[in-house]
């Protein structure tokens, strides 16, 4: 059975850093990519950034020039370096793995930037 958890998640002020990370446990075959979404009270879950297995990256415009997201396959985990944070960047976040056949989510992190 496949899980994914994340974690890194906090409060951190306007401008700040944070480090998501996002582990899997079990076997996960034919991945197509992973990534990360967000959702804010009252809003749709959105895209943030994916990355395939051969490091091709997508990034919501939003995001594009703060956001880094990356992988370790060998460690079966991969992370979003988030920079500059704005509080509009607030929401739980979520990992997402994604074949063809499968569509797997974590739990979901909450990241508060606020003053």
């Amino acid at each position: 059975q496949v899980q994914l958890v994340e974690s890194g998640g906090g409060l951190v002020q306007p401008g700040g850093s944070l480090r998501l990370s996002c582990t899997a446990s079990g076997s996960i075959f034919n991945i197509v990519y992973m990534g990360w979404f967000r959702q804010a009270p009252g809003k749709q879950r959105e895209l943030v950034a994916t990355v395939t297995l051969s490091g091709t990256t997508n990034y919501a415009d939003s995001v594009k020039g703060r956001f880094t997201i990356s992988r370790d396959s060998a460690k079966k985990m991969f992370y979003l370096q988030m920079n500059s944070l704005k509080p509009e960047d607030t929401a739980v976040y979520y990992c997402n793995v994604w074949g063809r056949s499968y569509d797997y989510w974590g739990q979901g992190t909450q990241v508060t930037v606020s003053s």
